[in-house]
């Protein structure tokens, strides 16, 4: 039995009924993307004491592509600037890459939960000149999304 109200984020129409949860319970790719940028904003909170300016999340199929603008703490600012720029460039981001590897099974578990889908590799990198950041994660495959009801 098809569900019309429920869909893959690639086009092929999904069962009602995933690892034995009612499709009911799965969100809309609006509500998986924003359950994602409060993730990472809460994570970057605790981990480096402050939360970018902006984020946004965009799921493209089995691609989740975080965006967030103005990460860089007033700290990792200076260093950058005071450094010679490849220098301080290099160092900051070495940091970074370890403060997310350390944390990585913690996201992995995390975006697990929210998109319902394993994730396979996660690739980042960091602007030292714009403070903005990329991650991505690569699923195991699309995410099963509700398609949004109409108000």
């Amino acid at each position: 039995m098809m569900n019309e109200q429920t869909v893959r984020a690639r086009p092929s129409y999904a069962s009602p009924m995933r690892e034995g949860r009612w499709m009911a319970n799965v969100k809309t790719q609006g509500e998986i993307e924003a359950a994602v940028c409060n993730i990472i904003s809460h994570f970057l909170q605790d981990r480096m004491g402050c939360g970018p300016r902006d984020i946004h999340a965009y799921l493209l199929r089995d691609l989740l592509v975080v965006r967030l603008t103005a990460v860089l703490t007033v700290a990792e600012q200076h260093l950058a600037q005071s450094l010679p720029s490849e220098k301080g460039r290099d160092l900051l981001k070495q940091v970074r890459a370890q403060l997310i590897e350390a944390a990585r099974p913690f996201l992995e578990e995390m975006i697990h939960k929210a998109t319902g889908v394993r994730v396979l590799s996660l690739h980042r990198d960091i602007s030292t000149v714009s403070g903005e950041e990329i991650i991505a994660f690569t699923l195991a495959e699309a995410p099963y999304c509700r398609v949004p009801q109409r108000r």
